[in-house]
């Protein structure tokens, strides 16, 4: 690849030459490079799944730039040669993490974060025959990673599940028993 910089010719020319060159545009700079074919090889089971993943963000990614706030929001964070849509899929191909789960006193606490944000969290009490006693949505704390949501009862032996969900609605869940 090569950057082309002061040339009065290849200012006007884009495309391919003779099926050995491509001359296009990229953040204002002029790139020759070598033509690209496609691969000749069988792609592998990673490469297929990693395949899925992206046709899947993809489609969330459109969806999500159908609402014109959600849109203006990826604009906001896009870089130079980047677009509302780049960052969409970007937000839309990985999920949130969930970085810790503590009870402080009748509240349980999840930590978590996304590389853009976190939409919402939602607890779930489930005792020790499986029976949802308690769910709901916690609440964002001030610092924007800390979630709150206050417990009516917490039986002995039981667990809490929580489940973290970006923007596009990729969810994490995560589960603390306790004891």
């Amino acid at each position: 690849m090569a950057i082309v910089k002061d040339n009065i010719l290849m200012q006007l020319v884009r495309g391919t030459l003779g099926k050995q060159i491509t001359i296009y545009e990229r953040n204002g700079q002029i790139i020759m490079a070598k033509k690209r074919g496609p691969s000749k090889k069988k792609p592998t089971q990673k490469q297929l799944e990693a395949r899925h993943k992206m046709t899947i963000a993809s489609m969330r990614a459109q969806i999500m730039l159908e609402d014109p706030q959600i849109k203006a929001y990826y604009q906001s964070l896009a870089g130079p040669g980047q677009n509302a849509y780049n960052i969409a899929v970007k937000d839309a191909y990985r999920s949130p993490e969930v970085q810790n789960i503590r009870l402080e006193g009748d509240e349980v606490v999840v930590t978590a974060q996304n590389e853009f944000r976190v939409a919402e969290v939602e607890v779930r009490v489930i005792d020790t025959d499986g029976v949802i006693t308690e769910s709901g949505r916690a609440f964002s704390g001030r610092n924007g990673i800390d979630w709150h949501y206050k417990i009516t009862a917490l039986p002995a032996g039981s667990k809490v599940i929580v489940i973290v969900k970006s923007l596009p609605g990729n969810p994490t869940v995560k589960e603390l028993l306790l004891t």
